[in-house]
């Protein structure tokens, strides 16, 4: 008699649930995506997209970073679709202030106005490169469905647990039951509302806004990593060209309370101005009839700046990956593959989990409810 294929329910249509559907598709492994909004409806339909080899250098992502990397490159042979992946050079660099002399001074790159001033090259097309983040997700999410995966649109409500023990069973979605041998939780900073069934530590929202332009090939394959004053303060922006003739341009992240909802998320109105001010001092390419959109998504960030990947602790067959911060979809193709192969074999291959373990940080003290 054949044997039952193991069958696991992955919470979270983002990077990191497609990319965890995808590598559990090729061990074998039923796969059950419950998502309440859509495909990449946030963080991993508007974050940037870059992606950087060794900018985790000295820190526990280091090599997480490194062969998420590597896997980036390989996936485009590999899956039908095209997601603009790109090798591309990245660079530093500073505004200089209004009525400083230096303003007349003509950029390294001719797209850019007067006054700023490239400092070096911080990435190159051996370190650096781009994907656009809602295609690469979309496009996993659709070789994990082509090779059997399952989309179900639904509100994750709860866990369900064998009677008397922390074996988990399958979770609630609406008022419905989905069993599984095993559950991923991976709802980016909307992981916290699975605390009320489980332990996890404390997880935080950094909201981010951006404008996508409509540029045209006038733009250069760099990312820009700039600094402005604005207002009397020194304030970080980043800018990365697409090739599909678009550029992304974001600045002003900040931590605080999100919505509930992730369809629910709007850029707030001040900070997006701030943000559009600062992108027209850029370029004469970023002007307002060029906006493409206007928007913003919240990432999911740990206090240590970690991600949690791996099993949820005092649990049996519970995982969590999420808390990946500005690093989500540069680190999620590495994500899904080892949390697929500990949940398949019990030990991953290529990447040591260990740094990541959600036991690593304190739980936070709330009440646990039982479901149904």
């Amino acid at each position: 008699m054949r044997k039952k294929a193991m069958r696991v329910v992955i919470c979270g249509g983002g990077v990191v649930g497609a990319c965890t559907a995808y590598f559990l598709r090729r061990h074998g492994v039923d796969v059950i995506v419950v998502e309440r909004t859509g495909v990449a409806a946030a963080a991993s339909g508007k974050a940037g997209g870059f992606l950087a080899r060794d900018w985790c250098a000295g820190t526990p992502l280091d090599a997480l970073a490194r062969h998420s990397f590597k896997l980036h490159a390989q996936l485009p042979r590999e899956l039908p679709g095209h997601w603009d992946y790109r090798p591309m050079s990245a660079y530093s660099g500073r505004v200089v202030p209004e009525g400083d002399p230096r303003r007349n001074t003509r950029s390294t790159f001719d797209w850019l106005s007067k006054g700023i001033h490239i400092a070096q090259r911080i990435g190159t097309t051996e370190t650096t490169a781009i994907v656009h983040p809602q295609k690469f997700t979309s496009a996993v999410m659709n070789a994990a469905i082509a090779q059997g995966a399952e989309f179900r649109h639904g509100l994750f409500t709860g866990i369900l647990r064998e009677a008397g023990c922390t074996t988990v069973k399958g979770i609630g979605v609406g008022d419905s039951i989905i069993e599984a041998d095993a559950v991923v939780i991976a709802m980016g900073p909307w992981s916290l509302l699975a605390t009320s069934w489980m332990s996890l530590p404390a997880l935080y929202a950094q909201s981010s806004p951006s404008i996508v332009y409509d540029t045209g090939t006038h733009v250069s394959a760099d990312a820009l990593f700039l600094e402005m004053e604005i207002h009397g303060q020194v304030a970080p922006i980043e800018v990365f060209p697409r090739p599909d003739g678009t550029t992304y341009v974001t600045a002003c992240p900040d931590t605080g309370a999100f919505f509930t909802d992730p369809a629910h998320v709007e850029p707030e109105p001040n900070r997006m101005h701030r943000l559009q001010q600062m992108s027209e001092r850029l370029s004469p390419l970023f002007r307002p009839e060029k906006i493409i959109a206007k928007q913003a998504c919240y990432r999911p960030v740990t206090a240590d700046g970690s991600p949690l990947i791996g099993r949820v602790p005092q649990e049996e067959a519970l995982y969590v990956a999420t808390g990946h911060g500005v690093w989500g979809i540069l680190n999620a193709p590495a994500t899904g593959e080892a949390l697929a192969e500990l949940i398949v074999e019990g030990a991953t291959r290529n990447v040591d989990l260990a740094p990541f373990d959600p036991a690593r940080l304190p739980p936070l003290d709330l009440p646990r409810r039982r479901w149904p």
